[in-house]
């Protein structure tokens, strides 16, 4: 029986980045979540964090644990998580195939037929 999909990926390059925050933190991982808010809605949160809510969906990668929020698990199914860092800017960039709509700086987002927070 093959094993069940994980909501969210990691590129290596996010692998690197979160292994490297929970180290700097001394988190056991980076809790992912959604909060209303930006132009178009909807925003990615990030956090360290000590302990896993027994509510928490866990995705260990390599070493890179990233903990998903419980209301954030509908938006995020699906979601490559990347990271990206070049003369201008660095970041975690998202590939969710749930958004329908994001602002023009990026930050903010917009998902369809999914019911608002």
């Amino acid at each position: 029986m093959p094993a069940p999909k994980t909501p969210v990926t990691l590129t290596p390059a996010a692998v690197a980045q979160v292994r490297r925050l929970m180290e700097k933190t001394g988190a056991a991982g980076l809790r992912l979540g959604i909060k209303k808010g930006g132009c178009a809605g909807m925003e990615y949160t990030i956090e360290p964090v000590q302990v896993a809510d027994p509510m928490d969906v866990a995705i260990e990668q390599d070493g890179a644990q990233v903990l998903i929020a419980p209301m954030a698990q509908m938006f995020l199914f699906g979601t490559e998580i990347d990271y990206v860092s070049d003369v201008l800017e660095s970041g975690f960039r998202f590939n969710n195939p749930n958004v329908v709509e994001a602002c023009g700086c990026g930050e903010s987002i917009k998902f369809g037929d999914v019911p608002t927070l």
